[in-house]
């Protein structure tokens, strides 16, 4: 059991708030959702689910000039794509005129101050967590001068910059989120829902606890940064004398190799270092999608994690384990060559075509199997021949034998190549007796490897993926340096390949193993003519 659940268990043994669970993911619409908070969501979700309780989705759309609705609806599709459903879908604008009466209500209590100090000068007077800060002019302001300028604020009669109202709480706190912070600010921009109802817009330590309170959550669950954050939110809770949620705070990911800002992966994006927010090289959910990782994989990789109290960095060779401990499972198998060689049975009959069965999944007894036509020449991958060979390589060498995956015993006999030297073409003999399914097909052979046959085949494009960057924190710079520098040039490789031609757009396979190749899937840019697919993660690490 983690700190969380040890937390909603006994307060549900202490019919606090009726012994219900109710959590909320509250996403601010300004980016592309990321592996990070895949795990909040995990967490969010699961936790409700756990305990018979509901999860609301809130959009923390308070800041009109970064947010977006293309962000809204990715949030919403990325949350549905991995299994979760939300209760209650809404935003903080929905709350702004509520927000906007208590923040009136604090301002009669003495308890909030209109400042017409610069945002430097209000930074300069906050000082630092070891000295006393230093009290705005404004602070003594009385109640109706402050409301007057408040209701004048909100009417637009001043610029953006000009005034902010801040709490009244202490300047003497060591927390320096405590030391009046800042409620309101002015910023004349249209808003993707509320238009140009606004002109002042809330914080988000403001309208946070205070939109957990509308909806009734129990438990505002959130990573560790926003620890020194919760004096604040129980603080507006108390002071309004509404329901008060607990908010708990758990360590956020940090995986290796990866970044996680949004402002980075901004970054990444519009200086097009990647081909978009999906691409799959990027941590985001959606690149994590069309790369080919399943939802059940994200989902046992945050419950792998875990929850912890302090912040640490997950090796994102655990996350690519998850992908093929679920990708073994549900991947259909499928024989395709990325660096073809031409293979010739010079003993198998000219023009004839056989069928052989192969397993579509092992796995999975129900998956069943397809029939893959065999010929006389094939394409294997050019590593699986050696002219010359040591003792330690056990495929194919002139005068070795190997099996054929679901097929016959080869032996070779000789190669062609071209005038610079480069292999051709590899001539064998293959034995009738050893078909898999036949009596002989059990004789043993230190090999087998995979084809497809050259006349059904179709070509395709193959895009092999490293990891972006190529040091384990990217964020970690020498002088001079920025995370860009440590991106990896070579994280892109683009292959033509040969695949069987019984995939198509059509057959509803969604993950694929390419067999002894690795994991891969259908990229959204293929056509009927022109097959596109993605490398999720290698067969082992």
């Amino acid at each position: 059991m983690n700190f969380i659940e040890e937390i909603i268990e006994e307060d549900i043994r202490n019919n606090k708030n009726d012994a219900k669970v109710k959590t909320r993911f509250p996403p601010e619409p300004n980016g592309y959702l990321h592996i990070g908070h895949a795990k909040a969501i995990c967490i969010d979700f699961g936790m409700a689910q756990k305990y018979g309780g509901t999860t609301n989705l809130r959009f923390d759309d308070t800041n009109p000039v970064k947010e977006d609705v293309e962000y809204v609806d990715s949030i919403r599709e990325d949350i549905h794509w991995l299994g979760f459903q939300w209760a209650e879908e809404h935003y903080a604008s929905d709350y702004f005129e509520q927000l906007y009466q208590w923040a009136e209500q604090l301002i009669q209590e003495g308890l909030a101050y209109v400042d017409d100090s610069t945002q430097e000068e209000i930074s300069a007077m906050r000082g630092v967590p070891t000295k006393p800060g230093t009290p705005s002019p404004y602070r003594d302001r009385s109640v109706e001068e402050n409301l007057d300028l408040f209701r004048r604020m909100r009417a637009g009669e001043f610029p953006d910059g000009s005034k902010v109202l801040r709490a009244k709480i202490d300047m003497n706190s060591p927390n320096m989120h405590m030391r009046d912070p800042i409620m309101y600010r002015i910023l004349h921009a249209h808003h993707h829902r509320t238009g140009d109802k606004w002109c002042i817009y809330p914080m988000y330590d403001y309208a946070h606890g205070q939109s957990d309170s509308i909806e009734g959550i129990t438990h505002s669950i959130c990573t560790l940064e926003f620890e020194v954050h919760r004096p604040l939110y129980d603080w507006f809770c108390e002071a309004l004398k509404i329901h008060h949620p607990q908010q708990i705070e758990f360590a956020r990911l940090n995986l290796s190799y990866t970044i996680m800002s949004k402002r980075k992966l901004m970054q990444l994006v519009q200086e097009k270092h990647v081909m978009g927010w999906d691409d799959p090289r990027m941590p985001t959910i959606c690149g994590l999608r069309r790369r080919g990782y399943t939802p059940q994989s994200i989902r046992n990789f945050a419950e792998t994690v875990g929850v912890a109290k302090r912040d640490n960095i997950i090796d994102v060779s655990l996350l690519e384990f998850c992908a093929r401990e679920d990708l073994n499972k549900v991947a259909t198998r499928t024989m395709a060559v990325l660096d073809p060689v031409k293979l010739i049975i010079d003993n198998y009959p000219e023009g004839q075509t056989e069928e052989v069965d192969a397993v579509n999944n092992p796995e999975d007894p129900n998956a069943g199997t397809r029939k893959l036509p065999f010929g006389k020449e094939l394409w294997i991958e050019r590593a699986d021949f050696r002219e010359v060979a040591d003792k330690k390589f056990y495929r194919l060498t002139i005068g070795s034998e190997v099996r054929l995956k679901y097929a016959y015993i080869i032996k070779c006999t000789h190669i062609d190549k071209d005038a610079e030297g480069n292999i051709t073409a590899i001539h064998v003999t293959y034995d009738p007796e050893t078909k898999s399914g036949l009596p002989l097909s059990n004789r043993k052979v230190k090999a087998t490897i995979h084809w497809v046959n050259v006349n059904h085949a179709q070509e395709a494009e193959v895009r092999l993926f490293e990891r972006l960057f190529n040091v384990p924190d990217p964020d970690e710079c020498e002088e001079g340096q920025t995370f860009i520098d440590h991106i990896n040039p070579d994280s892109l490789h683009v292959t033509k390949a040969f695949v069987e031609e019984t995939i198509n757009l059509n057959n509803k396979a969604d993950y694929y193993q390419f067999e002894r190749t690795g994991y891969f899937c259908v990229d959204k840019d293929s056509t009927n003519g022109h097959l596109v697919f993605n490398k999720t993660v290698s067969l082992k690490q």
